[in-house]
């Protein structure tokens, strides 16, 4: 993609530059003004912070751009710009000539990938029960979305981001997956298998984990298609010295009714068919080791109870706002807008 496609004009409102984020996949917007010259830039981290403080789709993107950001110029040498990103975790930096944007230095062009220690455990259990009857004779994680499993776009998307090693918890026609992964060789990875007895919820099983955690493990469901960056998610669970971290995407629906406000028997107030707003959970986490202590030996336990736990432990959970198109697979009509969705 040409880094080019990356620079919109200071008018664009926070939904353009979503679109514009996504659509490149460079983790960054330029910002200019009506003349091409260079106001700022709005990284994903800018946009996930403006979402949780509240922006919506249709608002401005001058809150959230940074009128600073680290710039290299036309003459700095390579050694000097790998130096910058090194020291401040920075992945892009714009080069600037006389207030105009010429070039994108970019980290993954300048370093070499990086393959990443941490796990990533797939909750693929699941009875599937509102797919029925597409789930009578198959997991739900193993449903059709453009020519493979949804399962399968789950874990090439973890390999894009670096993860290699995987366990997979397993439960109802659990042997249809294990056959059809295996140990994970044909794609570079290294599968293992939770073997649930009895259906355990989406965190309960992470209680069967015997191998050695030693680094914040990143938990899936089976059922979310998502181009969640989890390499980023991870950067800032591990900035943000979290014990967990929820990925949230934002909810809307419209009331299909005008709402009155009242104050006794007096109207104080009207609004016609008002849209409500909230963060709802994404179905992906990053968890630090420690947090599996928390949970009891094979029993049932969901996801919300856990983060409900750590929090009562006086431990730091936070959200982790995304913008990427993102898809919980619940309903016969979910995997309709997946085919589209991966097409």
């Amino acid at each position: 993609m040409s880094w080019e496609k990356c620079i919109v004009e200071s008018d664009k409102t926070l939904g353009d530059v979503i679109y514009t984020l996504n659509a490149t996949g460079l983790k960054i917007v330029l910002l200019v003004d009506k003349s091409s010259k260079f106001i700022g830039s709005i990284t994903d981290g800018d946009i996930r912070r403006g979402l949780l403080r509240g922006l919506t789709l249709q608002d401005s993107v001058m809150p959230i751009v940074n009128l600073n950001p680290v710039i290299s110029t036309p003459n700095e040498d390579v050694a000097s710009v790998k130096n910058k990103m090194l020291s401040g975790k920075i992945y892009q930096i714009p080069v600037i000539k006389d207030g105009y944007v010429i070039n994108l230095h970019q980290w993954d062009s300048l370093f070499d990938p990086v393959i990443l220690k941490n796990v990533m455990v797939v909750m693929a259990g699941g009875l599937g029960t509102r797919l029925m009857p597409h789930t009578k004779n198959c997991p739900k994680p193993m449903l059709q979305v453009a020519g493979k499993p949804i399962l399968e776009h789950i874990l090439e998307g973890a390999l894009k981001s670096g993860f290699r090693r995987f366990i997979i918890s397993v439960n109802y026609l659990g042997e249809m997956i294990e056959d059809y992964f295996g140990s994970g060789v044909k794609w570079g990875a290294e599968i293992t298998y939770l073997r649930e007895l009895s259906q355990l919820g989406t965190a309960g099983s992470l209680s069967l984990i015997n191998e050695i955690i030693d680094e914040p493990f990143l938990v899936c469901n089976g059922d979310v298609l998502s181009d969640i960056q989890y390499r980023e998610m991870l950067n800032f669970h591990r900035v943000n010295k979290a014990d967990a971290t929820m990925a949230v995407t934002q909810y809307e629906w419209q009331n299909p009714y005008g709402v009155v406000k009242t104050n006794g028997i007096d109207i104080i107030g009207l609004e016609e068919k008002p849209v409500m707003r909230s963060h709802v959970n994404a179905g992906v986490y990053i968890l630090e080791p420690h947090t599996l202590g928390l949970l009891p030996k094979n029993t049932y336990c969901d996801m919300p109870t856990l983060f409900e736990e750590i929090r009562n432990r006086r431990l730091r959970n936070i959200a982790y706002a995304i913008h990427e198109p993102w898809l919980d697979i619940g309903r016969s009509s979910d995997l309709d807008v997946a085919k589209l969705m991966k097409n």
